[in-house]
C-alpha cells in the first residue's frame, strides 16, 4: 500500500436549503412515553447482602457498604481488579448511584448489573475517577449491582464508606418514543421527482463531501423503488466522504439506476490515488452502467479503500476498481464487496493492491496486485497463490475459498408496499455461496420501525439505555454523537443500526457500547472515535470468560469502524474488545490515524492494540487493523478464523529501542496468538512497513502464533512499502525479510 497522504480540509460548502427542504424527509408512528424521574428518596441497597472480591480485615467487611453508617467501611485489599457486589432482592431499574469513598479511592472503575450474578453489563465506567462523594448518574437493570475496580488512585485498596443506589420500580428516564423523524440528513429520492432535482442534490451533496475527509457532515441517501435515468439522460453522481447511498427497494431490482454512481481518485499536487477514500458505500440496488464519455466511457469506477463498501448491489456492466483517469491509474487498498451480483462485463482490479470479495456472483475479474481473497462467489479466479505472487512472472494473489462458513449479512433499511419503513436482518447462513437474494428473497425477518428509537445527536445517554432496557432496537441518524457514558445493551437480538455513517464519541474516558453476553445482537453502520479522555474500550461485546455459546445467533458487528485520531485527537486502550463465543466481524477497519489530528508523532493518539479477541469460535471477514503500538491484535481465543486480513505497521517509531515486544524481539506482531491458542485458521493475510522517522526500525516477525498443527496460515505476505529499516520475517522467523533492497512481497503459501 502507498502512504496515504493527508489532504488539507477543504471549506465545506453551504449545505443545501431550500431544495433540500423540498425533498422528502420520512416521519413514523410513535410510542408515547410516560414521564417519570429517578428516585432519590430510597436508596435500595440499604442493608441488602453484600459481598466483596476480598476484605483487608473483620473490621471492614462488605456489609459495611451498605449499612448507612458514615463510621464504617469496606476496604479491599491493595490489588486490582477488586469488586463491591449487592443483592438487591429482585430486579431493580437503576438510575443513580452514589459512591461515597474514603482517601482509598477508585481511579478506573465500573459499575456494573447483573440478573443472576455471574454475567455482568456495565453501565458506568470512568478512567478518571476523583474519590470523594461521587454521583452517578446511570441507566440500567438487575437484580445484582456492583463496583469492580481496576485502578486506585492510591496504592491501598478500595475503600467505601457508602455504596447507595436508587431507582426503583418507575424510576430512571423513561422509555423515549419509538419511530419519528430520521432527520435532515436523510435525503430520499423519489422516481416522481424530476431528475434535474435529483441531480442538483445528488452533486450539491457530493461537492460539499468529496473533500471532507475529517467534516462533521454525514448523509443517508435513499432511493424509493422504481427506476432513475435512462439511455438518453442518464443519472450520473459521485459519492464523497459520509455518504450512504441505499436503495430502499427489498431486492435490490427494486431500484434501478441507469447511469453510474462513482467514487475517484483524490490528488494531493501530482499524487493522485484512492487510497484515502474511506467512510463511504453503496448497498441494495441496481446500477445499469451507461451515460460517462471519454476515458471514463464504459466503467462505473468504484476507487476506494477501507471502510468503504459495496454490499447487496448488482452492476450491470464494467466495474473499475481503480481510477485510471483521474491523474492516472492511482493506488487503492483494502476494498470489500459482499452479497452482490456483476453481470455483463469484467470487474477491473488493476491497482487494487488488497481486496475481499465474499458471496458475490462475477462474470469477470481481471487481476490481483497482493492480495485479492474470494470466499463464496460464484465465477471467481481460482486458488492461484504461490511463493512468488505479486512478482515478475508470478502468478496472481488469489484466496478462493468455494464457501464461507458462517454469515449474517447486514440489516437494511426498506419500503414495503404499503409505503411503511422496516428494517429487514437477514438470517444465518452457513457454507454459503452466492449473493443471498438472486435465487429468491433474502431469508430472515423484518422489524417494524416502529420497534425502534430514532436517535438524534440530541439525545441523551439515559434516554437511549432507556429505549434498550425497554426492548427496543437503536437507529442512530446521521450526525456525530457526544457519549459521556455508556450506552448498555442486554437484550438479545437488539439492532444497533447507524445511518450515514453515524459516530459515536465518548466523552470522559468511557466505552462508548457495551453488549452484555447475549445472543443475536448486531451493529451495523457506525464509527467510533477514540475522545480526548483515554477509554478503556469503544466497543466492548460480551464478557471476559464466559463459556456460553452463541452458535445458532451469534453477535455480529457489520461496517463498524473505529478511529484513533484523524478526525479528533483521542486515546484509548483497545477500540474493540470480543468477548463474545461465535461472533461475526463482517468489514471492520480498526485504524490508529496516520494523518488528520493527533496523527503523526509516537506520543499522539496513544493506543496500543487495537483488537482483542477472547471469545471461541469467532469469525472475521474483511479485518484491517493498522498502526497500533504494541501487538495490532491479540487472538486469545480457540476455533477463530480471519479470512483478509490487511495490516500496516506504525509509521511513526521514534527508536527501535522505544519499539521491542521484549528485550530480544524488534517490533511488534501485526496479529499475536498465544501458546495457549490450539486451534486458528487464517486466510489471506498481509502486513506492510513504512518507518517514516529516518530510523532503522525493524518488525522481527508479522505474525506470530504457535508453532502447532491446529493453528494454520495460508497465503499470507509482507510488503515494504516505503521509508527505512522492514519487516525481517513473515511468521515466526519464516518468510524472506522486506526492506529497501527487496521491497516484496514475501509470500508464504502455508505455516506451518
Amino acid at each position: 500500500m502507498s502512504s496515504r497522504l493527508a489532504r488539507p480540509r477543504a471549506a465545506l460548502f453551504v449545505v443545501l436549503t431550500l431544495l433540500l427542504a423540498a425533498l422528502s424527509v420520512p416521519s413514523f408512528g410513535a410510542r408515547s412515553a410516560s414521564a417519570a424521574s429517578c428516585n432519590t428518596g430510597t436508596n435500595l441497597a440499604l442493608n441488602k447482602p453484600a459481598s466483596s472480591s476480598s476484605i483487608e480485615g473483620a473490621g471492614t467487611p462488605a456489609s459495611a457498604a451498605v449499612d448507612g453508617n458514615l463510621g464504617t467501611r469496606w476496604s479491599s485489599q491493595f490489588s486490582d481488579p477488586q469488586w463491591l457486589q449487592v443483592d438487591l432482592g429482585s430486579t431493580q431499574s437503576i438510575c443513580e448511584v452514589v459512591l461515597n469513598w474514603e482517601t482509598a479511592s477508585g481511579k478506573a472503575y465500573q459499575i456494573q448489573t447483573s440478573n443472576d450474578g455471574s454475567t455482568w453489563t456495565s453501565i458506568y465506567s470512568t478512567t478518571s475517577g476523583p474519590g470523594g462523594n461521587e454521583t452517578l448518574n446511570v441507566s440500567g437493570s438487575g437484580r445484582y449491582i456492583r463496583m469492580y475496580g481496576t485502578a486506585r488512585n492510591t496504592g491501598y485498596g478500595y475503600s467505601l464508606w457508602e455504596f447507595s443506589v436508587y431507582g426503583g420500580s418507575g424510576g430512571g428516564t423513561p422509555p423515549p418514543p419509538t419511530g419519528g423523524s430520521l432527520g435532515s440528513n436523510v435525503i430520499v429520492f423519489s422516481p416522481s421527482m424530476t431528475q434535474s432535482s435529483i441531480q442538483s442534490t445528488l452533486n450539491s451533496i457530493s461537492n460539499q463531501q468529496v473533500p471532507s475527509e475529517f467534516g462533521t457532515g454525514r448523509y443517508e441517501l435513499l432511493f424509493e423503488p422504481g427506476t432513475y435515468g435512462s439511455a438518453a439522460s442518464p443519472l450520473i453522481f459521485t459519492v464523497g466522504f459520509y455518504e450512504a447511498v441505499a436503495g430502499l427497494g427489498r431486492n435490490p431490482g427494486d431500484v434501478v439506476i441507469n447511469g453510474t454512481v462513482d467514487s475517484y481518485n483524490q490528488c494531493s499536487g501530482s499524487t493522485c490515488n484512492a487510497t484515502t477514500n474511506f467512510w463511504r458505500s453503496l448497498t441494495n440496488l441496481t446500477v445499469n452502467v451507461m451515460g460517462m464519455s471519454g476515458c471514463q466511457n464504459g466503467d462505473d469506477f468504484w476507487a476506494v479503500s477501507q471502510a468503504a463498501p459495496m454490499r447487496r448491489v448488482h452492476i450491470n456492466g464494467n466495474v473499475s476498481l481503480m481510477d485510471y483517469c483521474v491523474g492516472g491509474p492511482g493506488y487503492a487498498s483494502g476494498g470489500f464487496i459482499a452479497d452482490s451480483q456483476f453481470t455483463g462485463g469484467t470487474v477491473t482490479n488493476g491497482s487494487q493492491q488488497q481486496y475481499i470479495t465474499r458471496n458475490s456472483a462475477l462474470d469477470g475479474w481481471s487481476n490481483g496486485v497482493w492480495n485479492q481473497v474470494f470466499c463464496g462467489d460464484p465465477g471467481a479466479p481460482a486458488q492461484s497463490f504461490a511463493s512468488n505472487s505479486g512478482l515478475s512472472g508470478g502468478p496472481a494473489p488469489y484466496t478462493t475459498l468455494g464457501t464461507c462458513p458462517v454469515t449474517r449479512e447486514a440489516p437494511y433499511l426498506y419500503q414495503d408496499s404499503g409505503g411503511n419503513y422496516n428494517v429487514f436482518v437477514p438470517s444465518l447462513a452457513t457454507n454459503s455461496n452466492g449473493p443471498s437474494w438472486t435465487g429468491g428473497q433474502t431469508p430472515g425477518t423484518s422489524l417494524s420501525l416502529n420497534t425502534f428509537f430514532v436517535v438524534q445527536p440530541s439525545a441523551t445517554v439515559a434516554q437511549i439505555n432507556a429505549a434498550l432496557n425497554a426492548g427496543d432496537n437503536l437507529l442512530f441518524t446521521p450526525g456525530v454523537y457526544n457519549i459521556p457514558s455508556t450506552i448498555t445493551v442486554t437484550h438479545p437480538d437488539t439492532q444497533i443500526v447507524g445511518l450515514g455513517f453515524a459516530t459515536l464519541v465518548p466523552s470522559s474516558g468511557n466505552t462508548a457500547l457495551s453488549v452484555a453476553d447475549v445472543s443475536g445482537v448486531q451493529v451495523s453502520g457506525l464509527i467510533f472515535d477514540a475522545g480526548g479522555t483515554t477509554s478503556p474500550s469503544l466497543l466492548q461485546v460480551g464478557t471476559a470468560g464466559s463459556a456460553t455459546r452463541h452458535n445458532s445467533d451469534p453477535v455480529a458487528l457489520d461496517d463498524v469502524f473505529f478511529r484513533v485520531g484523524g478526525a479528533t485527537a483521542g486515546s484509548v486502550t483497545t477500540p474493540l474488545v470480543d468477548n463474545s463465543n461465535d461472533s461475526l466481524l463482517d468489514d471492520v477497519w480498526i485504524w490508529r490515524a496516520d494523518h488528520g489530528a493527533g496523527a503523526g508523532t509516537w506520543s499522539g493518539d496513544q493506543s496500543p492494540t487495537g483488537l482483542v479477541v477472547n471469545g471461541n469460535n469467532v469469525t472475521a471477514y474483511g479485518l484491517a487493523v493498522e498502526h497500533f503500538q504494541q501487538n495490532e491484535v491479540d487472538w486469545n481465543g480457540q476455533s477463530g478464523k480471519v479470512i483478509f486480513f490487511q495490516n500496516e505497521n506504525p509509521y511513526e517509531v521514534p527508536s527501535q529501542a522505544a519499539w521491542m515486544s521484549s528485550a530480544s524481539q524488534k517490533g511488534y506482531p501485526a496479529l499475536y496468538i498465544p501458546n495457549s491458542v490450539s486451534s486458528f485458521q487464517g486466510y489471506g493475510l498481509g502486513s506492510y512497513s513504512y518507518f517514516n522517522q529516518g530510523v532503522d526500525i525493524h518488525n522481527a516477525m508479522a505474525f506470530q502464533v504457535p508453532q502447532t498443527s491446529g493453528v494454520q496460515l495460508h497465503d499470507l505476505l509482507t510488503v515494504f512499502l516505503n521509508g527505512s529499516g522492514g519487516i525481517d520475517s513473515v511468521v515466526n522467523g519464516t518468510g524472506k525479510a522486506v526492506s529497501s533492497a527487496f521491497g516484496g512481497p514475501s509470500d508464504v503459501v502455508t505455516y506451518p
